[in-house]
């Protein structure tokens, strides 16, 4: 059994960005690069206040947009600073040519995404598309639900990008308005105990140095570009098992299961979150704060007798494909929540259907799958919204699926 060590930790209410730039307060960043778009910007402010109250010693740049921004924080982590960067939307996405190359140069910086929708039309709320923009591009990315998971995650994504089995960019989701600006109450441990679970970032004989001379980034073409392409997705695979550790060394070093509160009890599991989900035939999927009405749904619907359960993907990438066998084998229908899109797509389905799809694929008996696309753009899925999903997942267990798609809640189009 896990020796678990007991430790007094300060409740403090604060919102899911807030929580990010503590942690990172608290793991000592040495750059930050800013550049604000809302919703993911209180970050920046946040960590500007510590900095000027004295609070944390980091060089703080503000840069002329978002490609500079995380051009910065790429060439710092290459010469052994941990780093700080962030986006949302749009602002993500003008950044693509230098955040693609933090993948592929193997700089472990941590970005926080506050999730917005894509620009047009003008929106501020949340969609997922603009994080999951990099899914195949070897960035690792966590979905968190709490402004609790959000610090501890930041936490965690020093330690597992930091590790030289894996050296890779962190992206941390976080929804756009339904936690980027809620406040909640966030446990926080002793600072001086941080050291005691993270590491300081040592890049070894990777180090970018005038005393270390390397090539970085070369151009190669046909001679390395494959080999090189292995080693990325080799570092990708051995994530797992450096996250698995993490979880289970956060837990021995703060007394806690990551994500945990007083009042919350997170299952033991790094990359999903299950919920009454031993005995469902009908189980949802989601990822971040969909969890909320997901749960009060379930809870309401068991009431009436409905055997229905979830899972919430905590890591998509690498993505938790044993764990969606192990809890989604013996359920009869799978509902799959996206705040996403995937326009074209086989099905016309979202992003996350076609990676639970691909998962199950290959079992001798499956569970039929459905997909249920709403809340982008922010628009609110409600608990009346989850209990019709969950029926319609019940009249499946015994149907052909003849609709494998829905939109919820879209004006002039019923479901």
């Amino acid at each position: 059994m896990t020796e678990v060590k007991k430790i007094v930790e300060k409740e403090v209410l604060m919102n899911g960005t807030q929580a990010v730039a503590y942690a990172a307060m608290y793991a000592d960043v040495d750059v930050v690069a800013a550049y604000p778009i809302r919703p993911y910007t209180e970050v920046m402010d946040t960590i500007s206040k510590l900095i000027a109250d004295g609070e944390l010693d980091a060089e703080f740049i503000v840069a002329e947009g978002e490609h500079g921004q995380f051009e910065t924080v790429k060439h710092a982590s290459l010469v052994g600073a941990r780093t700080l960067v962030g986006s949302s939307g749009v602002g993500w996405l003008y950044a693509m040519e230098a955040i693609v190359v933090t993948a592929t140069d193997r700089a472990p910086v941590v970005a926080i995404i506050g999730n917005r929708a894509l620009d047009d039309p003008g929106a501020y709320g949340v969609e997922h598309n603009d994080a999951l923009m990099v899914r195949d591009v070897g960035w690792l990315l966590a979905w968190v639900d709490t402004a609790q998971e959000a610090f501890d995650t930041t936490l965690i994504a020093y330690r597992v990008a930091e590790d030289q089995r894996v050296l890779l960019p962190v992206g941390i989701s976080m929804d756009g308005g339904f936690l980027t600006h809620s406040e909640q109450i966030v446990r926080l441990p002793p600072k001086e105990i941080v050291k005691d679970f993270l590491p300081p970032y040592n890049r070894g004989k990777y180090l970018v140095h005038p005393d270390n001379p390397i090539t970085v980034a070369p151009q190669v073409n046909e001679d390395w570009v494959m080999e090189i392409r292995r080693q990325h997705e080799e570092a990708m695979e051995r994530a797992r098992v450096v996250i698995s550790e993490a979880y289970e060394s956060f837990k021995k070093v703060f007394g806690r299961y990551p994500g945990s509160t007083g009042d919350i009890k997170m299952p033991e599991n790094p990359f999903v979150e299950p919920f009454m989900i031993d005995d469902a035939e009908v189980v949802l999927i989601g990822m971040g704060t969909v969890s909320k009405p997901m749960k009060v749904a379930i809870k309401n619907m068991r009431k009436q007798g409905y055997k229905v359960g979830m899972l919430r993907i905590r890591w998509f990438r690498p993505f938790p494909t044993q764990d969606v066998i192990r809890y989604l084998s013996n359920a009869r229908v799978v509902c799959v929540i996206d705040r996403d899109y995937s326009m074209g797509s086989p099905n016309r389905g979202g992003v996350v259907y076609h990676e639970i799809r691909s998962s199950l694929y290959d079992l001798d008996q499956r569970p039929k799958v459905l997909n249920f696309i709403g809340g982008l753009g922010g628009r609110e899925i409600t608990i009346q919204d989850v209990e019709k999903i969950i029926k319609i997942g019940y009249e499946h267990r015994d149907t052909p699926i003849t609709k494998p798609v829905y939109w919820v809640g879209v004006r002039g189009d019923p479901w």
